[in-house]
This record gives C-alpha cells, sequence and structure tokens, in this order.
C-alpha cells in the first residue's frame, strides 16, 4: 500500500505542474489588460505603464511565471489585483460556505441515489425501475439554474418556508444555517442524484447475474441479504468511482448554485475574479480545484485498493 499509493503521488506533480503553466499561459496570453481595469478608463499612458511595472507586467511572461513560481512554493499566492487584499484570505473566507454546500449536496446525493439505485436493480422491468429512470433522465437533463428559479419560486416565494438566498455560518445557529443551505442543496444535489443512481443500478443488475449470486440464492439467503451483502459489496468499485467523480464536479455545480442563491463562497469568488481579470485570484482557485481534483482521485485509487487489493499491483 505504501508503493501504491508513493507513485500516484509522484504522479500527480507533474500534473500540477503542467496545470499551472497552463493557467498562466492562457491568462496571461488571452485578450484584455488588467493594468487598464486597474488604472480606470481615462488613465493616461504613463499611468498605465507605471501601473504595468508595479504588477509586473512589463517583465517577460517566463520571468513573470517563474517568480510567481517562487513565490508560490514559499506559500504566497499573490494578492488581488482589484481590492489588494492576500488572495490566501480572500479564499479561505469564501472557503466555509462552498465546503459546506460541497458536504451537504454530496451527503444527499450518496443516501437517496444509492437506494434509489439498489431499488432499482431489484425491481428491474418493473414500475418502480421505470419510474426511477425517468425521474434520473430528467433530475440529469434540466439544469441546476432552472431547478434553482423553481425551488425558489415554489418554497420561497408563494409558500415563504425557506429564505430566497444568502448564507449564515454554523456559528449563528443550526437551524439559521440549515435554512439556507436547503434549496441549494436540493438543487445542485438533483443531478447527482439522478447520475450515481444510474450508474448505481446498473453496476448492481451486472453483479445480479453473476454465479456467486446463484450460488447464494441457491443456500436459502434472503434477498435484502444477496443485494446488501454481495450485490452492492461487489459492484462497489464503479459506485465509489462515481461518487469520487460527482465530488469533483461539484466545483462547476458550486459556481451556478452560488450565483443563484447569491451564496458568497469560491464559486462567486471564481466569477468576480474572471470579470475583473484579476489573474492572482483566478491562478489561486484554478490551482486550488486542481488539487482537489488531485486528492479526490487519490482517496478513489485508496478506496480501490481496499475493495479491490488486485489493483495495486
Amino acid at each position: 500500500m505504501p508503493g501504491f499509493l508513493l507513485r500516484r503521488l509522484l504522479a500527480a506533480i507533474p500534473v500540477l505542474v503542467m496545470v499551472a503553466v497552463i493557467v498562466f499561459s492562457l491568462l496571461r496570453l488571452s485578450a484584455g489588460d488588467p493594468a487598464m481595469i486597474l488604472a480606470g478608463d481615462g488613465a493616461t499612458p504613463e499611468q498605465l505603464d507605471n501601473v504595468r511595472r508595479a504588477m509586473g507586467l512589463d517583465k517577460p511572461i517566463v520571468e513573470q511565471f517563474f517568480s510567481w513560481s517562487w513565490r508560490l512554493l514559499h506559500g504566497d499566492v499573490g494578492t488581488s489585483l482589484i481590492s489588494g487584499l492576500p488572495v490566501s484570505q480572500l479564499i479561505g473566507d469564501r472557503f466555509g460556505p462552498s465546503l459546506a454546500l460541497s458536504i451537504s449536496t454530496i451527503v444527499l446525493a450518496v443516501m437517496v441515489a444509492v437506494p434509489l439505485g439498489i431499488l432499482a436493480a431489484w425491481q428491474q422491468g418493473k414500475p418502480l425501475d421505470r419510474m426511477v429512470m425517468a425521474v434520473s433522465v430528467v433530475g440529469f437533463s434540466v439544469p441546476v439554474f432552472i431547478i434553482g428559479y423553481v425551488l425558489i419560486l415554489v418554497f420561497a416565494r408563494w409558500l415563504g418556508w425557506l429564505p430566497v438566498q444568502g448564507y449564515q455560518p454554523l456559528s449563528n445557529g443550526f437551524w439559521v444555517f440549515a435554512q439556507r443551505l436547503i434549496l441549494p442543496t436540493l438543487a445542485l444535489s438533483t443531478a447527482y442524484i439522478a447520475l450515481i443512481a444510474r450508474i448505481v443500478r446498473t453496476s448492481v443488475i451486472e453483479v445480479m447475474g453473476e454465479d456467486f449470486i446463484r450460488t447464494a440464492r441457491a443456500k436459502g439467503m434472503g434477498e435484502t441479504a444477496v443485494l446488501i451483502r454481495h450485490a452492492l459489496g461487489n459492484a462497489a468499485v464503479p459506485i465509489v468511482t462515481i461518487i469520487g467523480v460527482s465530488i469533483a464536479m461539484l466545483i462547476g455545480g458550486v459556481v451556478v448554485t452560488e450565483s443563484v442563491f447569491n451564496i458568497p463562497g469560491l464559486g462567486r469568488l471564481v466569477l468576480e475574479a474572471v470579470l475583473a481579470r484579476d489573474y492572482p485570484i483566478i491562478q489561486a482557485l484554478i490551482l486550488l480545484f486542481s488539487l482537489i481534483y488531485v486528492l479526490i482521485n487519490l482517496v478513489i485509487d485508496m478506496l480501490y485498493s481496499v475493495l479491490d487489493p488486485r489493483i495495486r499491483y
């Protein structure tokens, strides 16, 4: 196991380096001038030159990259070009809402989707199976922002049960915290419930046709025990894979959901930084998201090796 994990960690390093190079290059070579945004529309050419020198944009792009990489290795992800605050501080302030929304979404998705997928596989071809699959198709096809607006209209505007938007930290009270997460969690989890349920159904159906399932039934084992102890356990690898992929996909979904529900998280920070061409924030966030992807893949590989030791070799 240690050797397996070490190989995975070493393989992640070139990926992160390539991501850093590509992100830095694309942002610098794309159209637009952050110095012009910072200096204002009425800035003179001399003022623009002064701003570019202060930002280091007058140096060759290779020198800019190595200077940025050196600071990054020392834990300095830069300073926002617009607010003048450290990027690490901005990310730290916005990390909590995104983490809370992501955790609540994936927990709800797994708790709902896995039982639904098992039931659909158990009732293959029957009305329950067709209903679960029909709901899954709808849930995966409708965009998150449309589901969000419908939920706001029904539960916030018509019924008045929940607040329309915003975020409150857990320190202000659990119910106040949970109230503002219910609607965005429901909206964001819909697609992941649909995706995970379909994969669970397919994986369990494939396993249910194996010889050891027929043997277990022939020994008199109940259907519930067959499903839980044998079918689900042997279908765990693809199920773990899709759950890990869903966690990684949350990054994109969080951006849209936070915008719909006005949640001050990393998704909103991404949009604000892109609109303002705030290079340090964009670079830091993309590297953070890439690191999260790598860590998720590492955890999935670890679970693979636990569920099926043959994968280690």
